[in-house]
């Protein structure tokens, strides 16, 4: 699917008055994402870290109007935390319909959201698959870029529950701002 095949489908999904959101999924760790430093220029700092595979499981979704919704697990991304994660979707929204545009991940196929799907009131959820090869369509994306690479950039944490707060913090700011999560939107071609 080209982007102006997503254009046209989110176009179509808003002018059914469905909401129209993207989701994806992203991982963070506690060690941190050095962006910079005060190191003097030709010095590279060495930093040491205990390398570990502790990680918060986040799963999102942003709509062209600049909503985010955002859920965080200490454990990986399941299909039943897909499913969780919809049911919250549909509480913030309740009694709308939905265009939900994520990529082929085999959780999004899996039996736990095929069922969930197939439970609910028909063409509640509306599911578009994006091609695996073009993460630059998904606006979501940018959510991910922006903690990662401004609000958590070089923010190194000793636990998953310090992490957690940095995180929600990080969100809480981003939630504030829609005009940023617009932008996303246009970062990805899809104005």
């Amino acid at each position: 699917m080209a982007r102006a095949a997503v254009a046209r489908r989110r176009k179509k999904g808003a002018h059914d008055g469905r909401i129209v959101i993207f989701v994806d999924e992203a991982a963070f760790y506690p060690l941190p994402a050095v962006v910079t430093t005060y190191a003097p220029i030709g010095e590279t700092p060495i930093l040491r870290e205990v390398v570990g595979h502790d990680h918060l499981s986040v799963i999102s979704a942003v709509t062209p109007q600049g909503a985010l919704s955002m859920q965080v697990d200490a454990a990986s991304i399941t299909g039943e935390r897909v499913v969780r994660f919809l049911r919250q979707v549909a509480r913030r929204w309740p009694g709308r319909k939905f265009l939900v545009f994520w990529d082929r991940a085999t959780i999004h196929r899996g039996e736990a959201v095929q069922a969930f799907l197939a439970s609910t009131p028909p063409g509640q959820f509306q599911i578009e698959l994006l091609p695996g090869y073009a993460p630059e369509l998904n606006p979501d994306e940018g959510v991910w870029n922006h903690l990662k690479e401004h609000d958590l950039a070089n923010v190194s944490c000793l636990d998953l529950a310090q992490l957690r707060g940095a995180l929600a913090a990080a969100t809480q700011r981003l939630q504030r701002r829609p005009e940023l999560i617009r932008s996303f939107f246009q970062e990805a071609g899809l104005r």
